[in-house]
């Protein structure tokens, strides 16, 4: 994945609408269309692989349409320069995070002195548990 190629792609290839937002600002929600609609298009992603555009339509099947397009609202702040600007980072970071392919899990077993000292505290444990029991007196 080419980190810069994938940034110009999105920046060209995004398709941005503006509306009105509910939240902060006042009056001035019901005048200014601040809130951005962000939509961009999964085969026009540049600079990723076939194998990590497969990847990614699995990863965010939950914001592609069945026209095969990424979607994105943001109405975070009251300007609408600086909501695209979050938009534009957000569906890049979203994009960067869905390609990349996890670590697997190598399975490792607990070493014999790791054992010996939850054995030892289960013992100090035990011994403080049994002193607590009711003591009984014979005559």
């Amino acid at each position: 994945m080419n980190k810069q190629e994938l940034h110009d792609s999105i920046i060209n290839n995004a398709q941005i609408t503006f509306a009105r937002s509910g939240g902060k600002g006042g009056q001035n929600v019901n005048k200014v269309n601040t809130k951005v609609c962000l939509q961009l298009s999964v085969s026009d992603i540049g600079g990723i692989s076939d194998e990590e555009r497969a990847r990614l339509r699995i990863k965010l099947a939950s914001i592609i349409n069945s026209e095969g397009k990424l979607y994105l609202n943001v109405d975070d702040e009251r300007f609408q320069e600086v909501n695209r600007k979050i938009a534009l980072a957000r569906i890049e970071n979203r994009i960067v995070q869905a390609v990349i392919i996890p670590k697997k899990r190598k399975a490792t077993k607990p070493t014999k002195a790791s054992k010996e000292r939850k054995l030892k505290l289960k013992r100090i444990r035990s011994e403080l548990k049994k002193n607590r029991s009711k003591v009984t007196f014979q005559p």
